[in-house]
């Protein structure tokens, strides 16, 4: 508990600086190079599932066995300031803020091209609720993703718990797609990546409910988290929604499709720029609600 504290309060405060992503790039990208290498070798001919199988058990090998010959002996701080980089809390923070500010000064190309950066739906047209509705629903999924499950794994299973979690979580997205080069070579990934945010997810809801002092957003994650076609997005998504008062998720475009997505908390009003300020400062409460849990968590273990 007291690791996953550590890495949440260092990551809280710096992130993951320019300077050493210049220098050394980050654990996710070397993951990245890793996992393309597999998968220009593997995804091809017959047994997609197997080979993409193959592919996921070495990737999540090659995380987890040094993580664990790493941290035998280490002290807690030391695990900590290890996991900080696999935490997001930070960056996922300043990626939504920079599609905050264009937007509030009304610059919509900018407000566009920022959210492109974090999303992977059409918004080349996209007006301000849209804008505002991609960065929410980006933010309340991520901090599931990003923030709450690394530190769920972390606290249960240490650094080879969080490092497995991250090579999951990656898999996931870069080769778990529902399309033609993926569906087979991904299906172990994205199944393991479901089952890992189980509990993260609804965590994450329960959290935002909290930081919101929001029953709104706790019955909105009940009523509407399994319309989403995710299993676990849905449940951050919702609560996020329920506790700002605004609709989330529905139709959009990824290149020429146009998704039918269901809306979350429907009846409630598109979000506009305003909303998502409002997003922003509930991530940070809920960010201290996840610091105080993991300190309670800390200190009832010490005593018992």
């Amino acid at each position: 508990m007291i690791a996953a504290l550590i890495a949440l309060i260092v990551d809280a405060a710096i992130g993951w600086p320019d300077a050493i992503y210049r220098r050394i790039g980050h654990p996710v990208t070397w993951l990245g190079r890793l996992i393309s290498a597999l998968e220009r070798r593997l995804n091809r001919g017959p047994h997609r599932i197997a080979k993409g199988a193959v592919a996921t058990t070495l990737t999540i090998a090659a995380c987890a066995l040094p993580a664990c010959l790493i941290a035998a002996d280490l002290p807690r701080l030391f695990i900590g300031l290890l996991a900080w980089p696999l935490v997001a809390a930070r960056s996922l923070h300043d990626h939504v803020a920079a599609i905050l500010r264009p937007l509030l000064s009304d610059d919509l190309s900018a407000a566009r091209r920022a959210t492109s950066m974090i999303v992977g739906r059409d918004v080349t047209q996209a007006d301000e609720p849209a804008i505002s509705r991609a960065a929410l629903e980006s933010l309340a999924e991520n901090a599931s993703d990003g923030v709450i499950a690394p530190l769920f794994w972390l606290a249960i299973g240490g650094l080879p718990g969080i490092a497995a979690y991250k090579a999951i979580n990656t898999l996931d997205s870069m080769i778990g797609h529902r399309n033609a080069r993926y569906e087979e070579f991904g299906k172990i990934a994205a199944l393991l990546d479901d089952l890992a945010n189980w509990i993260p997810a609804r965590l994450t809801a329960l959290l935002l409910a909290l930081a919101a002092m929001s029953r709104a957003a706790w019955r909105a994650a009940i009523r509407d988290a399994r319309r989403h076609r995710s299993p676990n997005a849905g449940w951050p998504e919702a609560a996020m929604a329920g506790a700002l008062g605004v609709r989330l998720s529905g139709p959009r475009q990824y290149g020429e499709r146009i998704a039918d997505e269901p809306w979350l908390n429907g009846t409630a009003p598109d979000p506009k720029s305003g909303d998502l300020r409002r997003g922003l400062r509930l991530y940070r409460r809920m960010l201290v609600m996840a610091g105080l849990g993991l300190l309670l968590a800390t200190t009832i273990c010490q005593v018992f």
